[in-house]
C-alpha cells in the first residue's frame, strides 16, 4: 500500500508539473472567454457557465432558473424548436446542461467541422429565445412532472428539501433548484423574460472553450456571433447572509419508504473559503470508500447502514458539510445517528495520522487529474474554477495547495464544524401507505 501512495505521489507531482494553459479574453458586451488548447483529437468542449441560480430568485419564482435550462432547447427565432439538438446531433456532436443553487451551465461537445454551426446556434438563443405560450406550458408541465418524480415521489428527495428548508432559514439556498410546486404553476410571461434578461446576458456569463482551436478563431467566431448581443444589468446583488445557528433543528419526516433515511448537516463557508482544501480532506477521510472511517465503522463494524456519503458542494455564499445514511433494515436510526457523532468527535478529539492525510491527498489528487484527462473535464473545472473560486488559475495551485495543509489543521477544523449548535438533522420514518379510499 505505501508503494502504491508512493507512486501515486510522484504521478501527481509530475502532472502538477504540467500546468494548465489558458488564454482570456472579455469581450465589450461583458463576456468573458476562458480558452484551453488541446490538439490530440479534432474535437471542441463549449460550456457556458451563467451566473444565475436558484439563489437569484425570490419567492414566488424559485424554480425558474432550472425552466430556462429546459427551454433553452425549445426553439430561439433562426433554430426552432428541436433543432438545437437535431443539427447537433447531425454534425456529430452532443449537448447537456444543469442548473444548481449558483449557476446554470450548458455543455457542447463536437468535431471541430462544427465549431462554426455551434457559436451560431448559442447565439441564437442567447440573443432570440422564444417565449412561445405554448411551449412555455409545456415546459412548464415537463418541471412539475420532474419535481413529483424527483421529489414528491421519491423519499430521499422530499428529505433533502425538508432537511435544507431547515439549514437554511434566511438565506435563498433554504429553497430547493427545482422550486416549490406552487411556484411553478404561477410563474407568469413577465417574471420569465425579466429573469432570461438579466442572467442570461453576456456579461453575466464565462465561456470555456477547450480542445482543437486556436485563439484566432475562436475570438473571430465569437466576435462575429456572440460580441454583438448587447449587455443587460446583471442580477441584483444577494445581500441576505444566513445568520449564525444557535443550536441543533431536527426534522422528521413520516411517509411510505423501504428503509428510514438520515441527513446530518453542519454550517461551512463558501468555496472561497481558505479552510475550503480542508473539507475536501475530511470529507476523503470520512466518506470516501471503503476504506474511509464512516464506511469502516457505520457500514463493516457495526452495520447500522447500508450506504454513508457526504462533504460540500461548490457555493459563492456560505454551504453545508452533510452526511447522508440509508439505515438497515432492522437497524434503528438513532444508533446510526450516535455512532457517526461518535466518529466525529473521534476526529475532532485524537486528530489523523500523517499516513491517513497523504492518503486522502493522493486520492483527491488522483481524482483531481481524471477530470483533467479530457476535454470536457478541462472545461468545466476552468469554469468552475473561475466563477466559485475567481480565478480559473487555481486549476494550477490545487497540488500545492493540499501539500501546505497539516494533521493539526484537520483536527482543529473538525472540532470548528462538527458542534451540536452547528448541526441539522432530518430523519425519515417509513410510514405505511394510506388506506384507499372505498
Amino acid at each position: 500500500m505505501r508503494r502504491f501512495l508512493a507512486l501515486l505521489t510522484l504521478l501527481a507531482a509530475s502532472l502538477a508539473a504540467q500546468d494548465v494553459k489558458v488564454t482570456t479574453h472579455t469581450l465589450s458586451n461583458g463576456m468573458k472567454i476562458l480558452l484551453h488548447e488541446d490538439h490530440d483529437v479534432p474535437n471542441v468542449s463549449l460550456y457556458f457557465f451563467y451566473k444565475i441560480g436558484s439563489r437569484n430568485e425570490r419567492p414566488g419564482t424559485t424554480g425558474i432558473s432550472h425552466f430556462f435550462e429546459h427551454m433553452m432547447f425549445n426553439g430561439a427565432k433562426k433554430y426552432g424548436p428541436g433543432q438545437f439538438d437535431f443539427h447537433m446531433e447531425k454534425a456529430g456532436g452532443r449537448n447537456n446542461a444543469y442548473t444548481n443553487e449558483d449557476v446554470t451551465v450548458y455543455t457542447d461537445w463536437f468535431p471541430k467541422s462544427a465549431l462554426e454551426l455551434m457559436f451560431d446556434m448559442e447565439s441564437d438563443r442567447i440573443r432570440d429565445l422564444s417565449f412561445d405560450p405554448r411551449i412555455v406550458e409545456s415546459e412548464r408541465g415537463v418541471v412539475y412532472s420532474e419535481r413529483r418524480t424527483s421529489v414528491d415521489n421519491s423519499p430521499m428527495g422530499v428529505l433533502y428539501e425538508q432537511f435544507n428548508a431547515a439549514a437554511y432559514i434566511a438565506h435563498p439556498y433554504h429553497w430547493p433548484v427545482i422550486g416549490w410546486a406552487s411556484d411553478i404553476e404561477s410563474w407568469t410571461m413577465d417574471d420569465l423574460k425579466a429573469h432570461f434578461k438579466m442572467g442570461y446576458a453576456p456579461n453575466n456569463c464565462v465561456m470555456v472553450v477547450t480542445g482543437d482551436v486556436t485563439p484566432d478563431e475562436i475570438l473571430a467566431l465569437a466576435k462575429k456571433y456572440i460580441e454583438p448581443i448587447p449587455s443587460q444589468p446583471p442580477p441584483p446583488p444577494v445581500r441576505t447572509r444566513e445568520p449564525e445557528q444557535l443550536g441543533e433543528r431536527r426534522v422528521v419526516v413520516r411517509r411510505p419508504a423501504n428503509l428510514p433515511l438520515l441527513f446530518v448537516g453542519y454550517h461551512v463557508g463558501a468555496t472561497r473559503d481558505p479552510e475550503s482544501v480542508v473539507w475536501d480532506v475530511l470529507e476523503t477521510i470520512l466518506t470516501t470508500g471503503r476504506s474511509s472511517r464512516l464506511y469502516q465503522r457505520l457500514v463493516d463494524k457495526d452495520q447500522l447502514v447500508l450506504n454513508v456519503g457526504g462533504g460540500t458542494s461548490t457555493s459563492l455564499d456560505p454551504g453545508l458539510f452533510a452526511f447522508r445514511m440509508q439505515v438497515r433494515s432492522g437497524k434503528s436510526s438513532t444508533d446510526a445517528e450516535a455512532a457517526l457523532y461518535d466518529e466525529l468527535a473521534r476526529l475532532a478529539r485524537d486528530g489523523v495520522t500523517p499516513e491517513e492525510l497523504e492518503k486522502a491527498r493522493n486520492q483527491i489528487l488522483a481524482n483531481f487529474y481524471r477530470g483533467l484527462k479530457t476535454i470536457a473535464g478541462k472545461a468545466n473545472l476552468l469554469g468552475a474554477y473561475e466563477v466559485f473560486y475567481g480565478d480559473w488559475s487555481r486549476v494550477n495551485q490545487v497540488a500545492a495547495n493540499l501539500a501546505k495543509v497539516k494533521p493539526e489543521d484537520v483536527q482543529r477544523v473538525a472540532k470548528k464544524i462538527f458542534t451540536g449548535r452547528n448541526r441539522t438533522v432530518a430523519t425519515l420514518i417509513p410510514d405505511s401507505a394510506p388506506e384507499a379510499s372505498k
